[in-house]
This record gives C-alpha cells, structure tokens and sequence, in this order.
C-alpha cells in the first residue's frame, strides 16, 4: 500500500514535466511525420498522401545539402573557439582572490541578450560604411565584405554565438576548476612539472565532466543555428550559412512547402542524434583513457 502510494506520488511530482513532454514534443512530433508524407502548404485544406517523396527531394536538393555540410563546418569554427575562450576565461575567474561571482555573472551576461539585437548591431558595425570598415580601408587598405564572402560571413556567425555562450560555458567549467583538489597541484610542483605539462597532464583530464557537458552542448548549438544566420545574412552567400533551421524556415515560411519541410526536419533530428551520439562515444573514449568511464 506504502509502495502503492510512493509511486502515485512520483507520478503526479513528474506529471507537469510529462504534460509539458506530450505537449511540445510528443504531438509535435507525430504531426511532423504525417506532414512529411503530405504536400500540405499551411494555408490549403486539402492535404494530399505524397509518401516518402518529400524525404527523396530533400535528400537531392541544394539547400539540404549544403545544410548538412554547413552545420559541421560551423562546429569545425564555434566548438573549438568557444571551448578554448571558456577554459580562459573560467581558468582566470578561478584564480581570482575574490568577487569571482561578480565576474561570473558580467561574462554570463551576453548569453540573456537578445540573439536579434546582437546581430543587429553587429550587421551595422560591418556595414560597409561603419567607422570599422572605413577605419580599415583608409588606414590599412583592406576592403573587406564581411558577410559576403562564405568563410567570413562563416567566421561572424561563428564568433557571435561564441561571444554569447562562452560565459554560459565558463560558469561549468569554473565548477569543474572549483572541484580539482589543490594537493594534487602540490604534489605536481614537488616532482618539477611545469605549468604547461600541469595544465596537459592534469588540469584538462581532471576537467573531462565539464568539458563534456559543454562539449555536447556546444555540437547542439550548431544543430539549432538560426537567429544570427537570418538577420545577418539568410543563409547566403550560396548557401555559406544555410542551416537546417534557416532551410526550414525557408521552406515553410517562405515557400509555403510546410509538408517538404517537416521532411527536413525529419532529416535533420536524424542527423542531429547520430552527430552528437557518435561525438558523445568519442568523448567517452577519451574520458576513459583519463580513468572517468
């Protein structure tokens, strides 16, 4: 009876989070696969079977493909600079005597800006008439177009989202800096290790739990690249930045295609999940040559 009890208790406690599951995930989802097998156009009633030929001309278009390739060439420039800046970053906070919640909460800052007005003022800094480009055409002689070239309209996108979520990232890796028991650096210093070998050796095994997390939810990052891509440049140059959010988008909203771009969608969760899960096996390879798996 006791037991009986117990679980009804659990259930109704977990009830809001499986309410909210059902709602915004579960139906969701079934909609969006009986959509991809329709022609539907979000306005028609009628909505006509059209069978696995959405998924056929997704997987043959452009726009889907240069998705695909686009998503992990921004995590080839996001992940390893936005990691590297929040191990900075976290490592300085760290060794700082005090007022470290301070600094913590000016760097988390940028991550509850709004991604619109951030890209907003970006967008006008690089304007071709800002004080940045005239500075570095009168003084330097470069005339540089930023967002139309590919790899450097790429490289703002990239540098944006990692300016907003490096004091995200810092704030777990800090912890995990927090958690490193000091006497295992004492003992380092007695046997000569030198900084550079302490920080290889030692601080980043150490620091594999943090890592981790932010690595994963860095790689999802990519996956979900949107309000930056469409403010600063709508997928361009030729496709350079089109993500699959931004392709969706296109491919609902603007064409009125809602049936082919729950395909995508599709396309998408299914190469998001086999992404992160082959990176997460990788990672838990490396975590278990450091004695953490």
């Amino acid at each position: 009876m006791r037991t009986t009890k117990s679980n009804g208790l659990g259930w109704l406690f977990a009830s809001p989070y499986l309410i909210y599951a059902i709602i915004f995930f579960a139906i969701p989802l079934v909609w969006s696969l009986y959509l991809s097998a329709t022609d539907w156009d979000l306005i028609s009633p009628e909505i006509n079977f059209e069978g696995i030929s959405n998924y056929i001309k997704a997987l043959q278009s452009p726009g889907v493909q240069a998705a695909f390739f686009v998503t992990f060439k921004f995590m080839a420039v996001f992940v390893p600079l936005v990691i590297v800046s929040s191990i900075i970053v976290a490592a300085i906070i760290h060794g700082l005597p005090k007022f470290k919640g301070i600094f913590l909460i000016g760097f988390f800052l940028p991550y509850l800006a709004s991604g619109v007005v951030s890209s907003l003022i970006v967008k006008g800094l690089l304007s071709y008439n800002s004080p940045v480009n005239a500075f570095l055409r009168t003084k330097l002689g470069l005339d540089i177009d930023w967002l139309g070239s590919p790899f450097s309209a790429l490289c703002v996108v990239a540098v944006i989202i990692a300016w907003k979520f490096t004091g995200y990232y810092a704030l777990i890796l800090t912890s995990g800096f927090e958690s490193i028991n000091s006497e295992i650096y004492e003992a380092a210093a007695i046997d000569g290790v030198s900084p550079w070998q302490r920080f290889w050796k030692i601080t980043l095994p150490l620091l594999y739990p943090a890592i981790y997390t932010v690595l994963i939810l860095s790689i999802g990052v990519t996956f979900g690249i949107f309000t930056e891509v469409y403010q600063l440049t709508g997928g361009g140059p030729n496709y350079a930045t089109n993500t699959w959010q931004m392709e969706i988008f296109t491919q609902a909203f603007k064409n009125l295609q809602a049936g082919y771009a729950s395909a995508v969608a599709i396309i998408a969760s299914v190469v998001t999940f086999i992404s992160i899960f082959v990176i997460r096996k990788l990672l838990e390879m490396w975590g278990k040559r450091n004695g953490w798996v």
